[in-house]
C-alpha cells in the first residue's frame, strides 16, 4: 500500500524564503550532523521494528495479556504515555471496552496512571482496581521520574496484597536495557521487560515498545501501524524538494513564523483525534520552546470550539494559524425527517452527519482565511492503525527539520529540569 499523506495551504503563504532552508535541515538531520544528532535513533526504527520480530513478540504476549487481565495499566509521562493515549482513543471501540468490563468478551482495556500527581484520580483507578484483575506496563529509562515512580510503588504495594509472590508475573517493564532503577528492581523481580534504545528519546518513542506494547494490548494492529511508518519513512526519505509533505509542512511553519505568526493550531473535526493534539504538542513544544524561539504549538476541537474559542480566532490579534486535519470519515449516520420539523431541520433530512460536518469545515475555513488565519491542510487518508502509524512519523520528521532551522537541538529539554529543582527543595528531597 502507498503512502498518500497530501498537503496544501492557502496560497497567501508565500515559502518560496524557507524551502531551501527546510531542504538543508532535512538534509543535516539525515546526515546526523545537527545537535542532538545520537537520538536520531527513530529515522531508522519502523524498517527495524518490521524486520526484527519485535512487533509479532508484542503481539504474541498482548494475547496472553487479554486472557487474564480486564484491565491493563499503563504508567508512564510525557511520551511514555501520550503516543498510546492518542492511538487507542482514535482507534479502539468504547463499546468494546464496555463488553470486556462486562465479562461479555475477553480483552483488556488500557487506563493509565503516572502522568500526574491528582490524588482523587488516582483514588479512582485504584477502586477500579479492586474490582478486576490487571496486569501492568510501568513504562521508564531511569524508574526515577516523581509522577509515575509514586504510581508504580502505589501499584505494586496493591499487587503484592492481591497476587502474593506471582504479582511480578503481571509487570512488564519498558526501561533501559542496562542501568537505572527500574531495570535493577526489574532484573531483581523478574519483570518481563522491553528496551528503549538509548538513542530515542521519549517524545519520539511512540512506534517503540513505549506505545506499541500497550497498543497491542488494546487489540490495535501494530504491525499495520508500524507498516504505515515504514511507508512514510521510505517516502519522506526518498524525495528531497516540495514534494515531500514533511520539507513543505517545515517550510511553511518557518515561514509563519519569520512573518510574525507565534501560534499553531492543530485543528480536528473528528472527536476521537482529538487526543492526538495532545502528543503533538509536546513533541513540538518540547523540541522546539528553546533560546526564546518557536511557535506555541496549541490545539482545538472543531466544531465544538468553534462555539467557545471560534470568536478569538476569527477576530483576535492575527498570530496564530490552523493546521487542519482532514481525515477521511468512514462511519454513516442519516439525518432523519421529523414530522412537526420544529427545530427547522428537516431541509437536511436524509443527509449524512459527515457530509454536514464537512460543509462546517468548508464554511469556517472560508471564515478564518476572510479573517485573515493562514491555513494548512494535512490529508492523512482513513482513520486506522496503518495511516496513524504513517501520521506519527510524518510528525516526528517534520519536527526535526523544523527544529533545526530554528538552529535548537531537537531532542533535548533543559527547561523541564527547572520545576524539579525547585518542587525537589520544596519537599526536602536530600
Amino acid at each position: 500500500m502507498d503512502w498518500n499523506l497530501q498537503l496544501n495551504f492557502s496560497q497567501e503563504i508565500d515559502i518560496e524564503k524557507s524551502l531551501e532552508k527546510a531542504v538543508q535541515a532535512r538534509n543535516l538531520m539525515l546526515a546526523g550532523k545537527g545537535p542532538g544528532s545520537e537520538f536520531l535513533g527513530w529515522l531508522e526504527l519502523p524498517g527495524q521494528m518490521q524486520t526484527g520480530g519485535l512487533v509479532e513478540k508484542m503481539v504474541n504476549l498482548a494475547g496472553q495479556i487479554r486472557a487474564h487481565s480486564p484491565i491493563f495499566v499503563t504508567i508512564g509521562i510525557g511520551g511514555s504515555y501520550l503516543g498510546a493515549k492518542a492511538a487507542l482513543a482514535a482507534l479502539v471501540d468504547p463499546v468494546e471496552e464496555l463488553a470486556i468490563l462486562k465479562g461479555q468478551k475477553q480483552g483488556s482495556v488500557i487506563r493509565f496512571a503516572g502522568h500526574h500527581l491528582d490524588s482523587s484520580d488516582f483514588h479512582d483507578l485504584l477502586s477500579l482496581l479492586d474490582m478486576y484483575d490487571f496486569s501492568v506496563n510501568v513504562i521508564s529509562k531511569s524508574g526515577t521520574t516523581t509522577e509515575p515512580a509514586i504510581a508504580f510503588r502505589i501499584i505494586r504495594d496493591l499487587m503484592k496484597v492481591r497476587y502474593g509472590k506471582g504479582y511480578a508475573k503481571r509487570v512488564f517493564a519498558t526501561t533501559d536495557a542496562a542501568k537505572g532503577a527500574l531495570r535493577t528492581l526489574s532484573d531483581q523481580e523478574g519483570f518481563e521487560t522491553f528496551a528503549i534504545p538509548d538513542s530515542i528519546g521519549g517524545r519520539y518513542s511512540v512506534l517503540t515498545p513505549v506505545g506499541l506494547l500497550p497498543l497491542a494490548v488494546a487489540g490495535v494492529d501494530i504491525a499495520a501501524m508500524v507498516q504505515g511508518a515504514v511507508a512514510a519513512q521510505k517516502f519522506l526519505h526518498t524525495v528531497s524538494n516540495r514534494e515531500n509533505p514533511a520539507i513543505l509542512y517545515a517550510a511553511l511553519r518557518n515561514q509563519l513564523y519569520e512573518s510574525g505568526h507565534k501560534m499553531e493550531l492543530l485543528v480536528s473535526y473528528l472527536a476521537k483525534t482529538s487526543f492526538l493534539a495532545e502528543w503533538w504538542k509536546q513533541l513540538f513544544g518540547e523540541s522546539e520552546g528553546k533560546q526564546g524561539k518557536g511557535l506555541w504549538p496549541a490545539s482545538v476541537q472543531f466544531t465544538t470550539d468553534l462555539h467557545s474559542l471560534g470568536q478569538w480566532i476569527q477576530d483576535g490579534p492575527r498570530h496564530l494559524f490552523e493546521t487542519i486535519l482532514n481525515w477521511e470519515e468512514g462511519k454513516a449516520l442519516i439525518i432523519p425527517v421529523d414530522d412537526q420539523d420544529l427545530d427547522g431541520l428537516n431541509y437536511l433530512a436524509g443527509e449524512k452527519i459527515s457530509f454536514i460536518n464537512e460543509k462546517a469545515k468548508e464554511g469556517t475555513r472560508m471564515a478564518h482565511l476572510e479573517g485573515g488565519v493562514p491555513i494548512i491542510d494535512l490529508y492523512p487518508g482513513p482513520l486506522d492503525a496503518f495511516h496513524f502509524g504513517a501520521l506519527f512519523y510524518f510528525f516526528e520528521y517534520s519536527c526535526g527539520i523544523s527544529a533545526y532551522m530554528l538552529a535548537v537541538n531537537p531532542f533535548d529539554q533543559p527547561g523541564v529540569e527547572a520545576y524539579k529543582k525547585n518542587m525537589f527543595r520544596l519537599l526536602g528531597k536530600p
